[in-house]
């Protein structure tokens, strides 16, 4: 006789599950470490290797020199500034005195100070003339920084030229690398997934099911998630046209069994009920009973009836008769106990009532 505890069916699918889930877990960190050191299997490209380091050393010499240069001549722009306002300060002071001077001497009126008039006056021109040459040297210094500034603008550009070309070559070398890396991650991910299908395929009944079924998750998770971070931008059209081959596939497969399955059932229909009635399995049976549905042809086989004097706009509920033979295909659904004479479901082994054998088939 087949052992039969729904907890400890229960229990054991638990296990199974969890026995699935942790192999799962585990396998996806081995190929995660795994797949996180092929990058150190080669050196990913840096934009300092394509750049033309003989170039850029001489253009940033020449803006070292240039800068050099610049920062000479803005000391000398501060030291002429400086001057200038020492400069403006003499003329300004000093225009002041001619000023209060031209005023006494108006009220004099001396002709004797003429000659002091023009000497002052000279003076004045004097302290006028040296703050327009310090202004004059002040604008030179400032067109050549100006020029400098320009000349290092022009060095800047060749520098940004040159690193454009830099990070236009490393874009390419990027690319080919991240394809190289996503190929040898698919080589070793690839290989998983098709050996994850034939498990579902060949040993979905095998006693080390859940070894398998967790082999099975670490597979679909390592394609179609575990694969994400590390596809390139045309990577999707590799895992989505995978996504879809697997579906035909599959679901071909899916088809193909649920229509050898009906043409079974179709077939099994034909054999006597005596016949069918030693198929029926003892599980199957328990399902059976619990879901008021024949173990053969899977139709319920409680007959509903309604009381045609309960109006139409009445909630009464309909009742139901079990029936002893299922009315679709004929199989014994429940007899009479040899014992006691007590009914039961025919497909069960014992007695439900004195415990005696209903069927001697089932040892």
């Amino acid at each position: 006789m087949k052992f039969n505890n729904k907890k400890l069916e229960k229990t054991s699918k638990l296990i199974n599950y969890t026995i699935a889930i942790v192999l799962c877990g585990f396998l996806i960190s081995l190929s995660g470490k795994l797949l996180d050191d092929v990058d150190e299997w080669k050196e990913r490209p840096t934009v300092e290797s394509f750049e033309d380091e003989t170039l850029l050393a001489a253009r940033y010499a020449e803006i070292a020199a240039v800068n050099t240069k610049i920062n000479l001549k803005v000391e000398k722009k501060t030291t002429i500034e400086n001057t200038i306002k020492v400069v403006n300060n003499n003329y300004t002071n000093a225009k002041k005195s001619f000023d209060n001077w031209l005023e006494a001497r108006k009220t004099v009126g001396s002709p004797k100070e003429d000659k002091a008039v023009l000497s002052r006056a000279n003076a004045l021109d004097a302290f006028y003339k040296t703050q327009q040459e310090w202004e004059k040297e002040l604008a030179e210094i400032e067109h050549e920084i100006q020029v400098l500034n320009q000349s290092k603008s022009k060095i800047n550009a060749l520098i940004s030229k040159e690193k454009g070309r830099a990070y236009d070559a490393l874009d390419s070398a990027i690319r080919a690398y991240d394809l190289k890396v996503f190929l040898i991650r698919l080589v070793f991910i690839l290989p998983i997934l098709i050996l994850g299908i034939f498990f579902i395929i060949r040993y979905r009944k095998h006693k080390y099911w859940p070894l398998f079924l967790g082999f099975v998750l670490f597979s679909f998770y390592a394609f179609f998630l575990g694969l994400v971070p590390y596809l390139p931008s045309y990577g999707g059209y590799i895992k989505y046209s995978v996504g879809i081959l697997l579906c035909i596939l599959l679901g071909g497969y899916a088809i193909n069994k649920i229509r050898a399955f009906i043409e079974y059932k179709k077939q099994e229909l034909q054999v006597p009920t005596t016949e069918r009635a030693k198929k029926v399995q003892l599980e199957t049976a328990e399902k059976a009973l619990d879901n008021h549905m024949c173990p053969s042809c899977g139709k319920d086989f409680i007959v509903k009836t309604w009381d045609k004097t309960v109006s139409k706009s009445s909630k009464t509920a309909p009742t139901g008769t079990v029936t002893n033979f299922c009315r679709f295909c004929g199989l014994e659904l429940f007899k009479s106990c040899n014992s006691c004479g007590s009914k039961n479901f025919a497909h069960l082994p014992f007695c439900s009532h004195c415990g005696d054998k209903l069927n001697e088939d089932n040892t």
